[in-house]
């Protein structure tokens, strides 16, 4: 850098040639007084060492000469001013650099140094040379440090000492030094100053590393050029690209102190590449465990294969990717790949299909439908040479030789070919699959995978899949899934939002619009809270699907908090692959609570909580709804719950533990309780009163107990006469057993506060 080039500032002051008059015998300043006509100072035009310069005589105890001109100091700066000197005869001076600093009014800045060194000319004839750096910061080599107050300065030089002798002075040269300053003022280090090369093909990670090492704290610049390297490289110090790198696939760049998607964009010449070679990095290095996309935008026309990107297959470290946007854009990559195929399934081997045919073109990752397939079964793995085919779940009704389908969706991040992966997060990501592409695909097996804070925004197909049990202690937290269906009726809806195969998913505080479903759910221990899901359409008398389908029938499950809007909660277990009851536990352990339930311009036969039964001899243990509310829109429903007897129902003289109290229903003809407490008003005398609270109990179950037996007026006979005597109950009367009788030693009248369970509490 060279303010004379660079800004067109003038800093070298007049030739003596000039005229004396441009130059002061005091401070430079306007009105002070020149060397022109003084009897001690004369321009000698020829001299041998100098040619053309000013011969001047000390008469002063400081003799000082400072060129008129204002010469500019700007913040940043570094200015030398040299002067050459010899004397000729009488006293022998000293002599230094000196000047006068003026603020942008032209006053004086006393506190500033305005002189250097002195240097004492000991010999006549002999030239000296002496100089002097000026410059704003106080840095090493700078002589005289100015700071930022002066604006411009009269410089030259002073003579010390003894008067009365005379010496000879060469024109004073000032010139822009900064760039002897650029190693600190900038405080980058140049790798081509460390042999690198940047021609693409010779390998420059050695200079690389050499010139990361020598910035000791300071920063690397990649100058222009292409660069390839051979070898894993670690930046510990910042870097910055102006070129760019090349590297192969299984090739590290670890940048450490801006691992960011802009320092990678940059290094790789785009957003995609750089990503790539991030993730890769994220992987292995230590020091950092979360990559920031600098909210930048990264197309994608593939599936992007995580595990091959970083050249691994099982890993367990916590690893974060945040703050950017994944875009699909057109490619044949998305292409959905369908194949079918005849294969054998046994029970005997509930996850395995064997005898397959064509299995070296069925991928892993596909679904698999077909008759007596459940919903969101996938190809776990596959083992070409034995004919086998391992799922991510049993099926409940396949048992023989058939034809299944295959369908393997196409993910943006695809972390199928993991073996095993634990806690990856992926935080603040927006996944815009525009109806091209499904979203994250998990791996196979692996621990805590979280996506929080992220919004899914039109997947084709799938928002999250989980084909084995990489979704163990799942976390989905405060995202949002946004359908690519949104005018497509309920019932023709193919997208799903997310699946579950394993235990202790935390599905909490998610926003998810107008999916087939919101989470099919196998395995147990789920916590889903704070969801607000919707999945109707415009549609008048509009078919509702399940929201939330549990497979597994005792889920070990809360759904808490949640706003159920337009679908409803399935409890089946079509995972099973021997589906009737078989001394096991059947559906229950499931809490239901505090929740919104709504639905509108639906069916009166619409119910928000069903239980699919697919094998007989089922029943409910465990099951408590309750502070809930109930409402519908535009429609008036029967009641809240209902079992779907496709395939089967359920045994309803077994129900234990089934609590469905303190809700509220707005829209529904018809309340469920149970316990309920219902008035009998026995207006005439007879020995069993016979109670009916069968409307209320839910999913049309039996009078199985009476806890509560209260009497609101006493019993009394046909003439009047009161009676002391109690009765005692029979349950389960009636064809359907969903009555009780109050038995009485005679006949008698009265009002009784009656108490009925559907369930044998324990």
């Amino acid at each position: 850098m060279n303010v004379a080039i660079t800004d067109g500032l003038v800093l070298m002051p007049p030739a003596f040639s000039a005229g004396l008059g441009l130059w002061s015998r005091e401070n430079g300043t306007p009105g002070s007084g020149s060397y022109a006509g003084q009897s001690n100072a004369a321009y000698v035009p020829a001299d041998q060492d100098f040619g053309g310069c000013l011969e001047l005589q000390k008469t002063q105890s400081v003799q000082k000469l400072r060129c008129f001109q204002q010469i500019p100091f700007l913040p940043g700066i570094y200015l030398r001013v040299t002067a050459r000197v010899k004397a000729i005869s009488g006293s022998l001076p000293s002599v230094r650099i000196a000047a006068y600093a003026a603020n942008s009014s032209g006053g004086n800045v006393a506190s500033v140094q305005q002189a250097g060194t002195e240097v004492a000319l000991t010999s006549y004839g002999a030239v000296v040379t002496i100089s002097a750096i000026i410059g704003s910061g106080n840095r090493q080599g700078c002589n005289m440090v100015w700071g930022t107050a002066p604006a411009y300065g009269h410089f030259g030089i002073d003579l010390t000492g003894a008067n009365g002798g005379v010496v000879r002075i060469d024109d004073i040269v000032i010139e822009d030094v900064t760039s002897v300053f650029h190693r600190k003022l900038i405080d980058w280090v140049d790798v081509r100053d460390y042999g690198a090369i940047g021609d693409g093909v010779t390998d420059d990670s050695a200079a690389f590393e050499a010139a990361d090492a020598a910035a000791a704290g300071r920063g690397v610049l990649v100058s222009a050029g292409t660069y390839y390297l051979g070898g894993n490289v670690t930046f510990e110090n910042r870097v910055r690209f102006e070129g760019t790198v090349a590297m192969p696939a299984n090739i590290r760049l670890a940048c450490t102190r801006n691992f960011d998607l802009d320092t990678y964009a940059s290094a790789f010449g785009g957003e995609l590449a750089g990503f790539k070679k991030a993730l890769q990095a994220l992987f292995f290095f230590t020091d950092h465990v979360t990559f920031d996309m600098s909210g930048r935008r990264v197309d994608l026309s593939e599936p992007l294969d995580v595990a091959s990107v970083a050249a691994l297959t099982t890993y367990s470290q916590r690893r974060v990717l945040t703050n950017g946007q994944l875009n699909a854009i057109s490619g044949s990559g998305w292409t959905t790949d369908t194949v079918s195929a005849v294969a054998t399934y046994s029970i005997s081997t509930p996850t395995k299909l064997t005898a397959v045919a064509n299995i070296a073109g069925i991928p892993v990752g596909a679904r698999v439908s077909g008759t007596g397939v459940g919903r969101e079964i996938y190809v776990r793995s596959k083992n070409v040479a034995a004919g086998t085919l391992e799922l991510s779940a049993p099926l409940w009704a396949a048992a023989g030789t058939r034809t299944f389908t295959f369908e393997r969706y196409k993910y943006m991040l695809d972390f199928s070919t993991f073996a095993s992966l634990s806690k990856f997060e992926i935080l603040n990501v927006e996944f815009q699959c525009n109806g091209l592409a499904s979203a994250i695909m998990l791996p196979p097996d692996g621990l805590t995978f979280r996506l929080a804070g992220s919004v899914i925004n039109r997947p084709k197909d799938r928002a999250l899949t989980s084909i084995g049990e990489g979704c163990q202690g799942l976390f989905v937290e405060q995202c949002q899934l946004l359908s690519n269906e949104q005018s497509v009726k309920a019932q023709d809806r193919t997208t799903i939002a997310l699946n579950v195969n394993a235990n202790d998913a935390k599905l909490r505080d998610n926003r998810v619009v107008r999916f087939a479903h919101f989470a099919v759910l196998d395995g147990s221990g789920h916590l889903i809270l704070g969801n607000h899901f919707f999945q109707g359409d415009d549609e008048v008398l509009g078919v509702r699907r399940a929201g939330i389908v549990l497979t597994q029938p005792n889920s070990k499950t809360t759904i808490t908090g949640n706003y159920v809007d337009n679908c409803f909660i399935e409890l089946t277990n079509e995972h099973d692959p021997e589906p009737p009851f078989s001394n096991e536990f059947s559906f229950g352990g499931l809490t239901v609570t505090a929740n919104i339930f709504m639905a509108s311009n639906v069916a009166s036969w619409f119910r928000w909580i069903v239980v699919t039964p697919r094998g007989a001899g089922h029943y409910i243990q465990g099951l408590s709804v309750t502070g809930n509310v109930f409402r519908t829109v535009n429609a008036t429903i029967d009641r809240v719950e209902a079992i779907d007897t496709t395939w089967a129902s359920l045994d309803k003289t077994r129900l234990r533990n089934l609590v469905f109290e303190n809700n509220t229903f707005n829209g529904v003809t018809q309340m469920t309780m149970s316990p309920v407490t219902v008035k009998h008003v026995q207006s005439s005398a007879a020995d069993t009163w016979i109670i009916d609270a069968s409307a209320y109990l839910p999913f049309g179950g039996r009078a199985r107990t009476v806890p509560a037996v209260v009497m609101e007026t006493p019993p009394t006979t046909a003439a009047g006469a009161p009676r002391a005597d109690a009765p005692y109950v029979q349950v389960e009367q009636g064809s359907a057993g969903a009555q009780a009788n109050l038995r009485w030693l005679t006949a008698v009248k009265g009002t009784a506060q009656v108490t009925v369970r559907c369930d044998n509490p324990i």
